[in-house]
C-alpha cells in the first residue's frame, strides 16, 4: 500500500502533464494550412527554444519534478490514506504543505490559466507558434519527472529538496537503498 502512492503520485503527475500536451498538439498541426512569413520563423526560433530552457529545465527539472518526486516518497512513510489517495495533488503541492508552498502552486496554476486564456485569444497562427514551445516544455517536464522517478526507485538518487510539508520534517534525502532519510 506504501508504494501505491508513490507510484499513483507520479503517474497522476505525469497524466495531468500528458493530457496538456495532448490539447495543445491538434493547434500545432492546424499551422500547415498557415503560410509563415519571417516574423513568424523569428518568433518560433526563439520561443520554442527558451521554453524548453524556461519551462522545461529551469521549472521542471530544477524544482518541479525534484519535489514531485520527493513528495511521492515521502508517502512510503507512515501517512494518512487519504494522501495517498490524493497523491497527485499532494505531490504538487496542494495540499498537506506550508502555507507558502500552498499559495507558490495555486498562484503557479492561476498564472497558467491566465496565460492560457489569453493564448486562446491570438489568431492563428501566432497561437499555434506558442503551442510548440508549451508542448516541448510540458514534454521536457515529463521526462523530467520520470528521470527523478526512477533515480529514486533505482536508489540512485540523492538531491535535497524541501519538502514544504506543514510538519517540521522538511527535507526527504534518498540514500544509495532509496530508504528515505531525515
Amino acid at each position: 500500500m506504501r508504494q501505491l502512492g508513490f507510484f499513483w503520485g507520479v503517474a497522476g503527475v505525469v497524466l495531468f502533464l500528458s493530457t496538456a500536451i495532448m490539447r495543445l498538439s491538434p493547434r500545432i498541426l492546424e499551422l500547415q494550412d498557415y503560410t509563415f512569413g519571417w516574423q513568424h520563423w523569428l518568433l518560433l526560433a526563439l520561443f520554442v527554444p527558451w521554453m524548453g530552457w524556461a519551462e522545461g529545465y529551469k521549472g521542471f527539472h530544477k524544482a518541479f519534478s525534484p519535489r514531485v518526486v520527493a513528495r511521492a516518497n515521502y508517502l512510503r512513510d507512515n501517512v494518512p490514506v487519504i494522501l495517498r489517495v490524493l497523491a497527485p495533488l499532494f505531490c504538487m503541492g496542494y495540499i498537506h504543505a506550508t502555507r507558502k508552498r500552498k499559495i507558490v502552486s495555486y498562484c503557479i496554476t492561476l498564472g497558467i490559466i491566465g496565460l492560457v486564456m489569453l493564448v486562446r485569444m491570438m489568431p492563428q497562427p501566432w497561437r499555434g507558434i506558442i503551442d510548440p514551445g508549451v508542448v516541448l516544455g510540458l514534454s521536457l517536464g515529463i521526462v523530467s519527472v520520470l528521470y527523478w522517478f526512477f533515480k529514486a526507485l533505482t536508489g540512485r538518487w540523492y538531491h535535497p529538496i524541501p519538502l514544504d510539508l506543514p510538519e517540521p520534517r522538511e527535507t526527504v534525502r534518498v540514500g544509495s537503498q532509496g530508504q528515505s532519510e531525515v
